[in-house]
């Protein structure tokens, strides 16, 4: 796959244009053109491809330089765009001195005009050359010209100098935008300091194998993925949008893109940079622009059909009462006029910069809070989502289980929480490493010697000899296949049942700890009307007991994960659907709902490629964030469309009246534009 870099691209339309152009191409295949990034990525097929796609871009955007990807470069457009528009405002204002003679007046405001326009002209002359004629280049040419014809010099130079003023100004917004959302992109790194032998040497990222040692100073980078053996205190705030600080124990894992808050550590990596987290999180922004929503691509098409309409209305508003007046002169002046207002009034800028603009600013105002999201389409999809389904276990619990009652029957409760501790002693299950850690804290250290053998029944629990005496702990199922009686009804949370010698002693039972603010954001939910439903492989009673204790409004339990899918399938007749999980177990049912939500699962890989929004840390309260940043969006989104259309309709009805000057209409086409993308930047700001 090459890429192309296309430096000075700031124009969603245009980038339409030449995605679409690319794709015509036989020397080319596979293209996918990211507004967002520049890049231009494609497998090449024959040696012109390159060529060939120079020649579409110099067709389309002259301006547009088209790169190797290691040759981007500072721009220095804006800074000329500047200077150019400068020297343009300033021949402008001289021409209004009383004392200069209206030749050199006229003259003046001739040399603003090309001085801020000439890019203008030259680009609709060479357009129509192509026969590709109905463009804002197009509109701004002939409205301006006409007004030169129509003797409304001051006007015509003003139409051009305002129109290259809004393109400044939505050319800055677009970049400010872009930058948000990329400012992750900076997390890539250049180079790993690796040891070789004694030696410490600068490499590749994309070099480095599992099992070298990197070396990591304080205050840089984690460049990979890796295991430390030391403890160490990271900055995660660029993955997670937390600014406090996370401490690792030695021998867990430190993902790339954090910080290095310690003295200078030894690392070792874990997995080559193409499977770390950050190259996965890299890779998503980077085609987050790729999905658009069904507003955005309305936009495009929109664009497409709108301007030769407006082209051939305004001619028919020009010379129909033309004709019909006997081919008066004064009445084409005038309809002329009117007409030409009707071509600056409507250039379709206002919209097809702010939409796109909106949904990127949405995008990036996400990021910012540790929240990464695929593509403008999910987020119109979770401003109008109905239901949300959660998975229990890691999602709306933390996943670690505590003992919270001992229920012994013919024995004391210490001797029923020690005969299970010793007979789950060997075992790795997270519920067997709940008890022991519960028998230590009360009862000191577990004397593994008792332990002569321990069995482990898949399914069913652990069979161990204990001081001599045959030890059943595990479920119902174990307990009944021992033809061993027990009281199960009774037990509410997940159970671990203890018989001994034939002899049933008692239960321990634990429960999943819910996280803290998960019960508020069930509360939240429920006041923003979205249905919360739990979807669990737990038993009924442990299941219950959460959702009761959360106020979910629905929950299914005992569910596979093909239960899940149907259960969620079931939902989506039933409205717009969420689903919440940890990314790895549910990924069947996160690609299934209209939005899947990954929890918790930063480095996942599942998590990453299955999800349509990943939440970066486990603050399952981020959620309401995301919904009030979807919701916000396309209320942004909407009213731009609303505003725009609603204020050029107006200036449009006045003009063909004769009322509204070209004046009005500048402020219509620029200054409309400006406010849109104004709106538009809203949405990087984001509170929680």
């Amino acid at each position: 796959m090459k890429t192309l870099v296309l430096q000075g691209l700031d124009c969603p339309h245009c980038t339409e244009k030449i995605a679409e152009e690319v794709k015509k191409l036989s020397s080319v295949k596979d293209s996918e053109l990211n507004f967002m990034t520049k890049k231009l990525k494609f497998t090449q097929v024959s040696d012109s491809a390159v060529s060939d796609i120079k020649k579409i871009v110099k067709t389309i955007e002259p301006d547009v330089k088209v790169l190797e990807e290691d040759e981007e470069a500072e721009e220095s457009a804006t800074l000329f765009d500047l200077i150019k528009l400068i020297v343009a405002l300033v021949l402008f204002a001289v021409s209004f001195i009383p004392a200069l003679p209206n030749m050199a007046s006229i003259a003046l405001i001739v040399l603003a005009y090309l001085a801020a326009g000439y890019d203008v002209l030259i680009n609709c002359v060479r357009n129509v050359i192509k026969l590709r004629p109905f463009d804002e280049c197009f509109l701004m040419t002939v409205a301006s010209i006409g007004a030169f014809v129509l003797g409304e010099t001051t006007e015509a130079a003003a139409v051009m100098i305002f129109y290259q003023i809004g393109e400044l100004f939505q050319s800055y917004a677009v970049e400010r935008s872009r930058k948000s959302i990329t400012s992750l992109l900076a997390l890539r790194p250049d180079e790993v300091s690796v040891k070789r032998g004694n030696e410490i040497v600068k490499t590749s990222p994309d070099e480095i194998s599992i099992g070298d040692i990197i070396l990591v100073k304080a205050g840089e980078r984690i460049p990979i993925d890796c295991k430390t053996s030391e403890n160490v205190e990271l900055d995660m705030s660029a993955l997670t949008g937390e600014s406090v600080p996370v401490s690792v124990a030695a021998g867990k894992e430190v993902l790339s893109g954090s910080i290095n808050l310690s003295k200078t550590i030894e690392l070792e990596v874990v997995r080559p940079f193409s499977d770390s987290a950050i190259a996965k999180i890299l890779d998503m922004v980077e085609n987050a622009s790729a999905k658009k929503a069904k507003t955005e691509r309305f936009i495009t098409k929109f664009a497409k059909v709108y301007t030769p309409i407006v082209v051939f209305a305004a001619i028919a508003l020009a010379f129909i009462p033309f004709i019909i007046s006997g081919f008066s002169l004064e009445v084409f002046k005038d309809w002329g006029y009117r007409a030409l207002l009707f071509l600056v009034v409507s250039c379709p800028c206002a919209l097809v910069v702010s939409v796109p603009l909106g949904f990127f600013a949405g995008i990036g105002g996400a990021s910012r809070k540790g929240i990464l999201i695929k593509g403008a389409n999910n987020i119109e999809i979770m401003s109008n989502i109905s239901q949300i389904a959660f998975d229990k276990t890691g999602t709306l619990t933390k996943g670690s289980f505590v003992v919270s009652k001992l229920l012994p029957n013919e024995c004391s409760k210490d001797e029923l929480l020690e005969l299970c501790a010793l007979a789950e002693s060997n075992s790795n299950h997270p519920i067997a490493k709940s008890i022991v850690a519960e028998y230590e804290k009360k009862l000191g250290k577990i004397e593994q010697g008792r332990v002569t053998s321990s069995e482990e029944i898949s399914g069913r629990g652990i069979k161990a000899t204990i001081d001599g005496r045959e030890v059943l702990a595990g479920n119902k199922r174990l307990l009944e296949e021992n033809n061993i009686k027990a009281d199960f009804a009774s037990l509410s949370g997940t159970g671990v049942y203890i018989a001994c010698n034939g002899s049933y002693l008692g239960a321990v039972v634990l429960e999943d700890e819910i996280k803290s603010g998960s019960k508020q954001l069930i509360a939240s939910l429920d006041n923003m009307g979205v249905k919360t439903i739990m979807l669990t492989g737990d038993k009924k009673a442990a299941a219950l007991s959460v959702s009761q204790s959360l106020g979910v409004s629905d929950c299914r339990y005992e569910l596979l994960p093909e239960d899940k899918v149907k259960c969620v399938e079931e939902l989506l007749t039933e409205g717009t659907t969420a689903f919440v999980g940890d990314g790895i177990n549910d990924a069947p049912v996160l690609a299934r709902a209209d939005i899947g939500i990954s929890m918790g699962a930063i480095g996942a890989d599942l998590a990453i490629e299955t999800a349509d929004m990943v939440i970066m840390n486990d603050d399952i309260g981020k959620i309401k964030t995301l919904i009030s940043i979807c919701k916000k969006t396309m209320r942004i989104v909407k009213t731009n469309i609303v505003f725009a259309i609603a204020v050029k309709i107006l200036v449009l009805l006045l003009g063909a009246l004769g009322i509204a000057n070209m004046w009005a209409a500048v402020f219509a086409d620029v200054g409309v534009a400006l406010l849109c993308v104004l709106n538009a930047l809203r949405a990087l700001r984001v509170r929680e």
